[in-house]
């Protein structure tokens, strides 16, 4: 067994398709199946179910997959510790993040570049429920999410900051020059939403069930952008965290105004896989928002769990 042989399993089991796991490892189709068959003989048991066409992994495989990317992870942590005893930190982070906090990661990325230049990012939007499940099976280096909302176990976590909440209208709206609105309040309005899916919508959905209201929503999207535009543009109403309002400062055309304290913030923090120790560029990540405050005022650095 050897390195590549993992590699092109985990390519395989990715791209879900002979022809391309070839391609993205840079060899024949007949190679790469030559490869795994070789790797099925070595370990004793069938890994991949066969067919005129690539079908699935067998159960063993799937227990195979998952050790290859675990030894792929720590290959991969190896040399990037090799990198920086020859004199610098460099590779790529891929990070998932909530969308509700995609604004917020700039601050993390600038800051640990300006320490380490020569280190790359790929920054994905993700579900909570993605990021938890991408972080335990390798596909994402850490994410950036809720933390006291809903469960997160088995991971190394750093608070970050606290999330709370405004009314965005548009600037033309009866309400935009008030100072406050209640949770109540803003149930009558028609407004445009994150999908049930995000732990973001999960929140506010809960707020308004304290107060026993269930707000009409015509528009439900995963995107932010999406969110801002129908705001903009629909004259719809929305309700995110509040650094939007100051993101967005320039759009005259959007108001925001402060919702009653009914629900308190909520904690959003850098997560990843509970493991000792962490790989270099991961371990940086976390030192980096130990050692800096770029982060709203609230957030107070602790120890991660």
């Amino acid at each position: 067994m050897d390195i590549k042989q993992l590699h092109y399993l985990v390519a395989l089991a990715e791209e879900r398709h002979f022809t391309r796991a070839a391609e993205r490892c840079n060899v024949t189709q007949p190679t790469l199946s030559g490869r795994i068959r070789q790797l099925e003989q070595e370990l004793g048991v069938p890994i991949v179910e066969r067919g005129q066409r690539y079908h699935d992994l067998t159960p063993e495989g799937s227990r195979v997959l998952q050790w290859a990317q675990a030894i792929l992870r720590d290959c991969s942590a190896m040399e990037e510790e090799l990198t920086a005893l020859k004199g610098g930190l460099s590779g790529r982070v891929a990070l998932g993040v909530v969308p509700s906090a995609l604004p917020m990661v700039v601050a993390l990325t600038r800051t640990m570049r300006q320490h380490y230049p020569d280190v790359r990012f790929a920054v994905y939007s993700r579900t909570s429920d993605e990021i938890l499940r991408e972080i335990q099976d390798f596909q994402l280096d850490a994410g950036i999410t809720y933390l006291d909302n809903e469960p997160v176990r088995h991971m190394t976590t750093f608070d970050l900051y606290g999330e709370r909440y405004r009314l965005f209208v548009p600037r033309d709206h009866p309400w935009a020059h008030r100072k406050a609105v209640t949770w109540r309040e803003a149930a009558t309005e028609p407004l445009c939403l994150l999908t049930p899916n995000m732990q973001n919508r999960r929140i506010i959905d809960h707020a308004f069930e304290r107060v026993g209201q269930t707000p009409v929503t015509p528009i439900e999207t995963d995107s932010i952008v999406n969110l801002w535009a129908h705001i903009k543009y629909a004259g719809l109403s929305s309700i995110l965290p509040e650094y939007f309002g100051e993101l967005l400062a320039s759009d005259t055309s959007i108001a925001t105004i402060a919702l009653d304290d009914l629900e308190p913030s909520h904690r959003v923090g850098l997560v990843t896989l509970e493991r000792d120790p962490l790989s270099p560029l991961v371990a940086a990540l976390f030192e980096t928002c130990r050692n800096s405050r770029f982060f709203p005022l609230d957030a107070s650095p602790q120890t991660p769990a």
